[in-house]
């Protein structure tokens, strides 16, 4: 029972990093292209992507929320947005590779950043009340959990091979 708890955690842990290392390079796509295009460009872009979709599904949920994001983006700071994305971006890929090649200081060091993450979330939330800034934070606490489970395999396992 314990092998196969332990397994489940493992990939679970996986799969979840590999999902946040994505969601880096996504925010590091985001980052440039703000970097380089005006928001209203980008807001222009997103509006013919989804228009097709839009005048057949009016309440097309990815669409409507992707069009909704990019016309806030289009008020906002686009030097502190495209920072703000390329340095979570590149923050979360640099610490999904030390996670992926075992680095045993990224354990502890991955814990603090996604904990700091939750943290301004939840401030963020508090100002814009998206229902999104609460499932990620739930999705990083799990995170949190998951490297700290697997930070203790690693653990032993490095123990145990200075013993032998």
């Amino acid at each position: 029972m314990a092998f196969s708890r332990q397994k489940l955690l493992s990939e679970t842990f996986h799969t979840g990093i590999t999902l946040k290392g994505i969601d880096g390079l996504l925010e590091i796509v985001g980052g440039v292209l703000l970097w380089f295009l005006k928001p209203r460009e980008l807001s222009e872009m997103a509006r013919f992507i989804f228009q097709h979709e839009l005048s057949r599904d009016p309440n097309d949920w990815i669409g409507v929320h992707l069009l909704h994001a990019t016309e806030k983006l289009a008020n906002a700071n686009p030097a502190f947005a495209s920072f703000f994305l390329l340095s979570h971006g590149v923050t979360k890929v640099a610490l999904v590779t030390c996670l992926w090649m075992n680095k045993l200081w990224a354990y502890p060091l991955t814990i603090a950043v996604f904990a700091a993450f939750c943290v301004y979330q939840m401030y963020r939330y508090t100002h814009t009340h998206s229902v999104w800034l609460i499932v990620l934070t739930v999705f990083d606490i799990v995170l949190i959990y998951l490297t700290w489970a697997e930070y203790k395999v690693q653990e032993r396992k490095l123990r145990a091979k200075k013993v032998v």
